[in-house]
C-alpha cells in the first residue's frame, strides 16, 4: 500500500454513489466521474440523474448545479480534516496516515468486480468524526492498492452512502483547469455558513 501511495499521483474513475436512507427505506443513485490528484484537488462530474459537480481545490469545495444555475463555495478551514475522510480516503493514502486516523481491521479477502481484492474496515479514532460516521468499509485492490468501493455508515441512523469505481486509470495527467471553478457567468455563487 505504501508504495502505491509513493507512486500515486492521480486517478481518474467512472463512479456510482449511492445514498441509502433507512428511514423511508429509500436508494438514491448518482453515476458520473472522478479526478483526483495528489495534490488534494479533486472533481467529481455527476452526470446522472441531475448534473452536478463537486469541485475540490486547497480548502475550497464547490458543489455546482447547472439545473438551478447555483454554486455554493464552502471554505473548509477548519473542517478540511473531516472532507479529507470523505473525498481523499483511499488514493495515494500511506497505511501509517490511516492507522494515525483510524483503528483499521482486515475483515478478509474476495473477490470483488473480476478483482482480488482485501476488504478493510476503518473505525475513526476522531470523536468529531464519529460523531458523524460510525465506521468505514473499502474494498482495496490487491493490484493497485487503490479502492474499487468505499461504504461510509452514518451515525445513529442506519443510512449509509456508498461510492463505486470502475474504469479506474491511474497516473493520467490531469490538466489543471480541469480543477479550477470555471462556471457560466449567469451562475449565482452562494457561501452557505456551517
Amino acid at each position: 500500500m505504501d508504495s502505491a501511495a509513493k507512486d500515486f499521483h492521480s486517478l481518474t474513475a467512472d463512479i456510482e454513489h449511492i445514498k441509502y436512507t433507512a428511514v423511508v427505506r429509500d436508494t438514491a443513485t448518482e453515476t458520473g466521474q472522478i479526478s483526483v490528484r495528489k495534490d488534494g484537488k479533486m472533481r467529481i462530474d455527476f452526470k446522472s440523474p441531475d448534473p452536478r459537480t463537486i469541485l475540490r481545490n486547497g480548502d475550497s469545495l464547490y458543489i455546482y448545479t447547472p439545473k438551478i444555475s447555483r454554486v455554493e463555495e464552502y471554505n473548509l478551514g477548519k473542517n478540511r480534516a473531516m472532507a479529507d475522510q470523505y473525498l481523499a480516503l483511499g488514493f495515494g493514502t500511506k497505511s501509517d496516515t490511516l492507522k494515525k486516523t483510524y483503528e483499521v481491521s482486515l475483515i478478509g479477502e474476495e473477490e470483488f468486480d473480476g478483482k482480488k481484492i482485501i476488504l478493510l474496515q476503518l473505525i475513526p479514532k476522531s470523536e468529531s468524526v464519529r460523531a458523524q460516521l460510525t465506521k468505514i468499509q473499502m474494498w482495496v485492490d490487491e493490484s493497485s492498492w487503490l479502492p474499487l468501493q468505499q461504504k461510509f455508515f452514518e451515525t445513529g441512523s442506519g443510512d449509509y452512502f456508498l461510492s463505486h469505481y470502475t474504469n479506474v486509470m491511474k497516473n493520467l495527467k490531469i490538466n489543471d483547469a480541469k480543477f479550477k471553478p470555471n462556471w457560466p457567468k449567469d451562475v449565482k455563487v452562494e457561501k452557505p455558513h456551517g
